[in-house]
């Protein structure tokens, strides 16, 4: 009988950037080039060239709710493009392109005209081309800006956009004001209306185009808005005017949000650049969702192609950023809760008790052609949710909440045990049932991410070992909640036993003698050990389930050459068939792995190796402008001596994003014990002191001072 292997039909969502590398035939629209410039908010994001274009039949545009609202948007002066003289994101949500012209055939020379175009998105996108004149004499020019809808599904930018022209209509005003774009087919409707401030002087087709003088050093400017539809998405966007944001004058909700929250401060600038790179990360990325009633703020999971509500990847986040505050911990699981599983559904992976691997809102899932309504393909998110749930309350102390949700807990519980344990062996195993479906549903999700050590796909069934070890945190979090705040002793006592049970089988089942001694990744359908050596260790330490005996051996094949890079802990081992230093999960570094894997260390004692991958990974930080991206590759750093980024990598992403949270935890030795905050410092030289303001926990403020093995904590003077 033929064995299921775990490779999809498609391997959209979860790794768009990677279609193409992985095998598909179909020819993929161009990319805009390493140098491409994002800007983001909440659900909304714009992608460009660094000239601040994006030409027709590329993956740019303007995307907001998984719809591509502007597919084409490219500026010309005389007829020419402009060239980028210096280009880059101010903030997430804000760019600038400083452009010239060159030579122009009308004798026009280059650089006669400075062109700037600032591009914000807030309430809507709004773009100010600005035109200053450099030569001594008046100057006649044409600028255009063509523009174009097609409302592609974001499903489709980065693979085959199907023709919507029968059902698009455009409309432009006489006055030149505005040009608008309608579409509508078999009940799914969007709009795009572009605005002009001054109106062009004449529309031809969809291109704006200006006849502008100027003057000697004379400045020229247009305001360009796109409105955006309302829905999900962005939190209190700023209302002002572009320049007075540019320059900090107007009152920006996120920046004041930002002012209010937790600050840190160390002797070390790079720790103080990165965790300020991360707060505005979290800004860009917060979605504000309405659960019965309530409006509730969570982290997307990344930008560009992520800024949806996921599983695993806003559970993570949330997690790591508990230590910051738990606004977007309660807010992750209050949604997630909303939309737990009620029904067996064959085409979106859903069981009763799941929660969700992904939620999308373009046509391609509203009319029934994509899964993601939501898509529950996922077999780590239900025990990360109860993990997440036990998280909250050891920082927050809320008992009533932790009632409130004490059904969804339950329900959850009941899908481990029921749906997650396919085969009544006791471990949780995933295999898609749906023809659009995740074959890999752990966090290694891509096609390829579970291999054997000599390169073979194993068959499915899969039960991969860090999915066995959340299972056991969970049920070991889950007894202390029912001992707690929920009152059911004998439940308690239930889960004991049976995460008792679950550790003696899985340190039985999964651990290879060979190579040193390490657990096997997965165990496939035929219950083989899947032999190939991989960062799942580090999760194995957070989850508490390597025995104290075994944890030397372990942590001992992290920091071997083969896994180590000297910028963080490689998803697989050099040694294994398949490694690639840019394999998306086959020998890259991933900065939220790697966090995990710091606090594994950490609760097992290993503080000097805690510290030396937080440091490592500071240091990538730094490579990249101290943001730590999606993922960078697994190339030894002695080697290239610079940090190679992952061709594709979000960024910003939101575990990504909140990856030095936990590295700072770690170095603190910051924990939430019985209502109180403790700290075990254990500080690197190289970072010196560390101090943390205005920590949220417990319904109060705190202060954190600490400096080598020496710390305090005591009630923000506030």
């Amino acid at each position: 009988m033929a064995r299921l292997r775990p490779t999809p039909v498609d391997p959209m969502p979860y790794a768009p950037k990677d279609a193409g590398r992985q095998g598909e035939a179909r020819a993929m629209p161009p990319e805009l080039g390493p140098d491409a410039i994002a800007v983001v908010r909440g659900s909304t994001f714009m992608y460009s060239s660094p000239t601040g274009d994006v030409p027709a039949g590329t993956i740019g545009g303007l995307v907001h709710q998984d719809t591509r609202l502007i597919s084409r948007w490219e500026l010309r002066l005389d007829g020419a493009p402009l060239l980028a003289l210096r280009s880059a994101p101010m903030e997430p949500n804000l760019a600038q392109f400083v452009l010239a012209n060159p030579a122009l055939p009308g004798g026009l020379p280059a650089d006669a005209v400075t062109t700037r175009r600032m591009r914000l998105i807030g309430d809507s996108l709004h773009e100010r081309v600005e035109l200053q004149s450099n030569q001594p004499g008046q100057v006649r020019l044409e600028l255009r800006l063509a523009v174009e809808s097609d409302f592609a599904d974001l499903f489709e930018v980065k693979s085959e956009v199907r023709d919507r022209c029968p059902w698009i209509g455009r409309y432009a005003a006489p006055d030149g004001s505005e040009l608008r774009f309608a579409y509508e087919h078999e009940g799914f409707a969007a709009e795009t209306r572009v605005t002009a401030d001054p109106p062009a002087d004449r529309i031809e087709g969809t291109e704006l185009v200006w006849e502008i003088e100027l003057s000697p050093l004379e400045e020229w400017h247009v305001d360009l808005r796109v409105p955006l539809p309302p829905g999900e998405g962005t939190m209190n966007p700023v209302r002002a005017d572009i320049a007075d944001v540019f320059h900090g004058r107007a009152a920006d909700p996120a920046q004041q949000w930002l002012a209010e929250g937790v600050r840190l401060h160390s002797d070390e600038p790079t720790l103080e650049r990165v965790a300020e790179r991360s707060l505005h990360d979290l800004v860009a990325l917060r979605l504000e969702i309405e659960v019965c009633g309530e409006q509730v703020i969570l982290p997307a999971a990344g930008a560009p192609w992520f800024l949806t509500v996921f599983g695993r990847d806003t559970l993570i986040a949330a997690y790591q950023a508990l230590a910051g505050g738990s606004h977007l911990a309660k807010g992750a699981l209050l949604a997630l809760a909303g939309a737990q599983g009620k029904r067996c559904d064959d085409f979106t992976d859903e069981e009763p008790g799941k929660i969700l691997h992904e939620v999308r809102r373009g046509e391609l899932t509203r009319q029934g052609d994509k899964p993601y309504r939501p898509y529950y393909g996922t077999a780590d998110a239900t025990q990360l949710w109860l993990i997440v749930l036990s998280e909250y309350w050891r920082w927050s102390g809320d008992d009533e909440f932790v009632r409130s949700l004490r059904p969804q807990a339950l329900a959850a519980l009941d899908w481990i045990d029921r749906y997650g344990d396919r085969d009544g062996d006791g471990y949780v195993e995933y295999a898609t049932r749906s023809p659009q479906g995740l074959g890999n549903q752990c966090w290694r999700d891509s096609p390829d991410g579970v291999r054997f050590a000599d390169g073979r796909i194993p068959v499915l069934p899969l039960a991969t070992s860090d999915v066995q070890g959340y299972t056991y945190d969970a049920k070991v979090r889950l007894a202390e909640l029912a001992a707690g705040p929920l009152a059911d002793p004998a439940l308690a006592g239930r889960l004991r036993a049976e995460a008792d049970d679950l550790y003696r089988r899985f340190n039985r089942d999964f651990w290879i003698e060979e190579r040193g001694g390490y657990y096997a990744v997965a165990l496939d359908g035929d219950k083989q050990r899947v032999d190939s050596m991989t960062s799942n260790l580090g999760h194995l330490l957070w989850s508490g389930i390597v025995p104290p005996d075994r944890a030397p051996r372990v942590v001992r094949q992290l920091f071997t050459p083969a896994m180590f890079s000297g910028w963080g802990i490689r998803t697989m081992s050099r040694e294994d068939a398949t490694y690639n230093p840019l394999g998306y999960h086959q020998g890259t570094v991933w900065p939220h792995d790697n966090a995990i894997a710091v606090l594994g260390l950490t609760r097992y004692g290993y503080r000097s190796e805690a510290n030396r991958l937080s440091l490592a990974l500071l240091d990538a930080a730094a490579e990249f402008d101290h943001r730590l991206p999606e993922a960078l590759s697994g190339l030894f750093r002695d080697r290239t001596r610079f940090a190679v980024p992952y061709p594709t990598a979000c960024s910003p992403q939101a575990w990504a994003a909140t990856a030095p949270a936990s590295l700072v935890r770690s170095m603190l030795g910051l924990d939430p014990v019985d209502g109180r905050l403790v700290v075990k410092p254990d500080i690197p030289p190289e970072i010196g002191g560390i101090t943390v303001r205005r920590l949220l926990a417990f319904g109060r403020r705190w202060d954190i001072e600490a400096r080598g093995r020496v710390g305090r904590v005591r009630p923000a003077a506030d």
